[in-house]
Parts: C-alpha cells; structure tokens; sequence
C-alpha cells in the first residue's frame, strides 16, 4: 500500500477508435512536482497540453457516437416502397379518372401487400409536397391513408429527396414505408437510399407513360440494402405484365 507521502495518480479516460486516453488526473502526494512527473511520465509536457487533448476528446466523442446511431436506424429491418403518382389529367393538378381509380385501388392493394408471402403493414406514408402544378403524389395516397389512419407526410419538394432520406432515417428502426413521389425524380430518391438505379429503370429513368410499377426495397438488422427490385402492379386494365 503506497503512504501519503508517495505520489498517487489516477486517471479517467476517453476512448476514441478503441484507444483509451488519460484525461483528468486525480493525485495527492508531492504536489505539483508529482504531477509533472506523471504526465511526463505519460508523454505529456505540461498539464496544459494534457488538459487540450482532454478537452478536444470531450467534445469529439460523443459527436461521434451520435453520428453513428442515426446514420441507419430508420432503415434497420425496413421495407422501403416507392410509387409513381397515379395518372395525371390533361390539365390541371389533380388526377384523372384513371388516376383516382388507380388511387382507390391502392387500398385494397397495400392493405395486403406481402413480401415472402408475409402480409406487410405500412407504417408511414411520404409524398411529395403539393406545388400549383401538381398535388398528385398526396392525392395517390388520400384513399389508402383514410383507410388505414394513416397520416401523409408530405412536407419536402420533388427535388429534396437528401432530406427526405434524413427523415426516413430518423424513424423506429422495424418499420416499413410507402413513398409517392413525381417520376423524373424516383431514380435519384431510389440511388439516395442505396439501390442502383440503373438496373432498375431503363436509361435510369422513369417512363413518362407508365404508372404501375411499385419499387420494393428491403433492409437487413444493420440498415444495409439487401434487395431492390421493381414490382407490376397488374393493378388496373392496360396495366403491364412485363
């Protein structure tokens, strides 16, 4: 056992990258002579220096830490479903009567959605945000969301498809998200939550004359894609079977 009279010091520490760092001595002992012996002894010219790595850990770390919890959580074990706006009036920002046909179907349609042959309940529902030109991506998703108490979030414009991403990320991990959105934009929407657009639409765009393909992507326990694959509704008359 060490008598007061020795030097005594003790350290807390911050670990960064798996290496642990001194960062508050503790000691009592031989004054202010033990303590430059201690941190002389650990690489350490003054306490001053000691005391800035100590605050710049302090600071760093635990922004590191929280960059990393949220980066997948919202895509941890998640199904991801991304459709066009149903079809579009000759003029106007509605939809046509195919298009609110096309939307009504949708209920029954992704009220027995399954993905391996397990039934898939929709948890949240995003579409575009409403412009003059168009309030057809909400429009496409009003008869499901009514049906289901589901409510539509539909705050961010066609072309912020990084925020959208952010707040997908944000959510529970577990759950499984239906997206209704303006077709020029869906490949890059698609690309930001980590599928290869170009092997799911030809010349990496959407066909301005097609309005029944759903986009499924699904997501393991670390938020990583593990499949992305487009899917023909067969929804409606004319709808495709390629």
């Amino acid at each position: 056992m060490m008598r007061e009279s020795e030097n005594q010091f003790f350290l807390t520490r911050a670990t960064v990258s798996g290496r642990a760092f001194p960062c508050r001595p503790a000691y009592s002992g031989r004054g202010e002579q033990g303590l430059k012996n201690a941190n002389r002894h650990r690489g350490f010219s003054s306490p001053r220096a000691m005391l800035l790595l100590c605050g710049w850990l302090a600071l760093s770390t635990p922004i590191l830490a929280q960059d990393k919890v949220g980066v997948d959580a919202g895509l941890t074990n998640a199904v991801v479903l991304v459709i066009r706006h149903a079809e579009k009036p000759d003029k106007g920002s509605g939809l046509s009567a195919a298009g609110q046909a096309r939307a009504k179907a949708y209920i029954n349609y992704f009220e027995n959605y399954t993905v391996d042959s397990k039934p898939l309940r929709v948890d949240y529902l995003f579409a575009t945000a409403d412009s003059k030109a168009s309030q057809r991506p909400r429009l496409t998703l009003e008869p499901f969301s009514k049906a289901v108490g589901l409510a539509i979030h539909s705050r961010f414009e066609a072309t912020q498809i990084q925020q959208l991403v952010n707040a997908i990320q944000t959510k529970p991990p577990g759950n499984h998200i239906l997206i209704s959105w303006h077709h020029q934009q869906i490949p890059r929407l698609v690309s930001a939550l980590g599928a290869n657009s170009n092997a799911l639409f030809p010349g990496n765009k959407w066909p301005d004359n097609v309005y029944d393909w759903v986009i499924q992507l699904r997501y393991d326990a670390d938020g990583h894609l593990i499949e992305a694959k487009r899917i023909n509704e067969k929804l409606m008359p004319g709808d495709s079977d390629k």
